[in-house]
């Protein structure tokens, strides 16, 4: 066929299809989006900070933006739900890709505060003894010096800092705060990588021990990617069985009330499996996010491999966000599959709970502990989550606030205590370290106890919260085998307390290092959120009250 034959077919064929309609601009409601966009614009401004300053001011550039935009970000939040957004004005903005509603808000309002909580943590530069005249931090001098090599420690001799730390903290806030709002499929997976992906990298750069916090990035971003890619398959499923990306559309096709099918997907339209497998997948990749049982083997590597600055971030920002998504994928697209998916979380929250608790009593490094009690805790949230009532969402939400500022502040105390090669984070070494430092012990203490959900601190709020909605929800074996969880939990917590104040301290045992006020501030603001939740929880679980409705 000659070429001029085919040029005329492709004319031909151009005239004879209706003309093409114009693409319609998109409606951005910016103001709406504006918590989100301040955290990016910062962290693009970190970017170029790292570019065009000098290295010596870079440090402090980057701690007043990181700081002013995260401030500047929960004011927004603020103004958003003082405006009515979080209820009556609740909508969905960016052309049907972002919710703006009461479980968003709040949920991005406890982003914002533990990832500024953490951030002080992050800065900290008082806890190591100087090196070569130069303060330093909790990450490595360059990120890109192979471990012992000659190019680190010339690094270190120089006096670098990796400043990067502070955008890709921001570049992982954003994600966060768009993953429990995205209103799409798409959406919510493009979050997902975002925040994903800062993390990996934080990750890695620990200061001291670097091969294990490389490894520790490895063992994340491999699991990651495939958590990530069921998730992408799960979407690619769900898209063939409503026709749609966007969660009302097949929350529509789930509950049979869909009024216009897509006649190329007509004949996969409303097949059943199709909706399951789909729906399990990006499930799966959730629960792998909060880090619940079978989902969980990254869990304790990473915890304590990575820096104790970005354990103590992630553990607190990631499950705010993760346990948001996964309440809107749940109570969105899919309360009419109700039927199909507890039964199979009611498994999972049991598993978790049980999992975690038992596991943690065999733990001899204290960041391990952690792991396998966040994994726990996963379990005692996924409780509030199978409720399906109003009070489910609510106490979820409380659970998540008074969670995140107890796991930042526990993590800051373990950066305190050091011995000659860093972090002392094994658990002997914690032996006498109530008669050694009474007041970090007291401390650490106080979060334990809130960990165990003792009356009086905000673990016990949380915990009654949710075990409350569950049993009214029908779930009262699930708050059962909670409460026994939560007795065996409770074991490995006191033990800790007893090893600090009743063992005999070892003359060569770690020191407590004196921090900077930064650290101060994010250990005081993690006791003062656990007290004030525990002993007068009623305006916050109220606050979580009216945020509890989700905007279809």
């Amino acid at each position: 066929m000659s070429a001029s034959a085919v040029h005329s077919l492709w004319t031909t064929a151009a005239t004879a299809a209706e003309p093409i309609s114009k693409i319609d601009s998109p409606k951005i409601e910016y103001g709406q989006l504006s918590p989100t966009l301040i955290v990016v614009g910062a962290a693009i401004i970190g970017v170029l900070v790292e570019a065009f300053v000098p290295r010596k001011h870079r440090y402090y550039a980057q701690l007043f933006v990181s700081v002013v935009a995260l401030t500047a970000a929960f004011a927004a939040v603020v103004a958003l739900a003082e405006g009515g957004y979080g209820t009556t004005k609740a909508r969905i903005a960016a052309m049907g890709a972002i919710a703006v509603d009461g479980p968003a808000l709040f949920l991005q309002g406890t982003i914002l505060l533990a990832s500024l909580v953490a951030l002080f943590t992050f800065a900290e530069r008082r806890l190591d003894p100087e090196v070569h005249g130069n303060r330093v931090d909790s990450f490595a001098a360059q990120a890109a010096s192979v471990p012992g090599s000659d190019s680190e420690q010339a690094a270190v001799k120089a006096g670098f800092t990796t400043t990067e730390v502070f955008p890709l903290l921001l570049f992982a806030v954003a994600g966060m705060l768009v993953f429990p709002s995205a209103n799409d499929l798409l959406t919510l997976f493009i979050a997902l990588e975002v925040f994903s992906l800062p993390l990996y990298l934080l990750c890695a750069l620990a200061r001291r021990k670097r091969l294990m916090s490389q490894e520790a990035a490895v063992k994340y971003f491999l699991l990651g990617a495939f958590a990530s890619a069921f998730t992408l398959f799960g979407i690619a499923l769900l898209y063939g069985y409503a026709g749609s990306v966007s969660y009302g559309t097949i929350a529509q096709v789930v509950d049979g009330t869909v009024q216009n099918v897509n006649p190329a997907l007509a004949d996969t339209m409303g097949n059943d499996a199709l909706l399951l497998v789909g729906a399990a997948m990006i499930v799966m990749g959730l629960l792998f996010k909060v880090g619940a049982v079978p989902f969980h083997m990254w869990t304790p590597d990473v915890y304590q491999g990575a820096p104790t600055p970005v354990t103590g971030f992630m553990a607190a920002a990631t499950k705010v966000a993760a346990f948001g998504a996964l309440l809107r994928l749940l109570y969105v697209v899919l309360p009419g599959l109700r039927w199909d998916w507890r039964p199979v979380m009611w498994g999972v929250a049991i598993v978790t709970m049980l999992g975690g608790a038992i596991v943690a009593i065999t733990q001899t490094d204290i960041k391990r502990l952690l792991a396998y009690s966040s994994i726990a805790h996963a379990g005692f949230i996924l409780a509030g989550v199978i409720a399906t009532t109003p009070d489910g969402v609510s106490s979820v939400l409380f659970y998540l606030a008074a969670y995140s500022f107890v796991t930042i502040g526990a993590f800051a105390v373990v950066t305190l205590v050091r011995d000659a090669g860093g972090e002392a984070t094994h658990l002997s070494k914690w032996a006498g370290l109530g008669r050694r430092s009474p007041l970090v012990a007291a401390v650490f203490a106080v979060f334990l106890l809130a960990f165990a959900g003792i009356p009086l601190t905000s673990g016990f709020a949380g915990k009654f919260a949710v075990f409350k909605a569950a049993a009214e929800g029908g779930a009262a074996p699930l708050v059962v085998v909670g409460v026994i969880s939560s007795a065996i939990a409770a074991f490995f917590y006191i033990r800790v307390i007893v090893l600090m104040f009743f063992s005999e301290p070892k003359p060569e045992g770690p020191t407590v290092a004196v921090p900077s006020p930064l650290t101060m501030t994010a250990i005081a603001v993690g006791v003062a959120v656990t007290l004030v939740l525990g002993v007068a929880p009623q305006y916050f679980l109220d606050l979580a009250n009216q945020a509890g409705v989700f905007v279809r």
